[in-house]
């Protein structure tokens, strides 16, 4: 009976700290496995906005009103906007609405002519869209910051 007492007086609190640690392990395994969830939906909505900006550049080209790119350099009278600040746009605003804000996104939008020479916006022309952006950990916790690429490519067809 001595014996007994003894170690029950010993392990007094023992089940408080296991609770504790138990629950402190569930909650930083849920906060992970939250921040990957959002950080996969970060990444999903970067590759949708440069599938968006392709988008916007191929139908943005020399035969549209509102031409987007380098132009037709055979061709003097069609006007383009050659800082591509529609596809840029486009980009943005995609991902704006999506959610995942990228204001300090590194944006590159490139043509370029399959038949060699100047880069040109016309249709047959070829675009990509690269973008870059910054994942900074939701809930932080000492993880580190993620750069995540995208890249998509499109011909220019209007």
């Amino acid at each position: 009976m001595d014996v007994r007492k003894q170690t029950v007086g010993h392990e007094h609190g023992q089940a408080g700290m296991e609770f504790l640690f138990t629950v402190l392990f569930v909650m930083l395994f849920v906060l992970g496995f939250l921040e990957l969830v959002l950080l996969i939906f970060s990444y999903n909505v970067l590759a949708d906005s440069a599938k968006e900006g392709v988008r916007f550049a191929i139908v943005h080209g020399t035969a549209s009103t509102k031409c987007n790119g380098p132009g037709d350099p055979a061709d003097a009278t069609v006007t383009c906007d050659n800082t591509k600040a529609g596809v840029k746009t486009a980009v943005t605003t995609y991902a704006n609405h999506s959610g995942q804000s990228i204001p300090n996104a590194n944006i590159t939008v490139t043509y370029a002519n399959p038949a060699g020479g100047a880069a040109c916006s016309k249709p047959g022309c070829s675009v990509e869209v690269q973008v870059a952006h910054v994942y900074r950990p939701f809930f932080g916790l000492g993880w580190p910051n993620v750069t995540m690429h995208a890249t998509s490519a499109g011909v220019v067809t209007f």
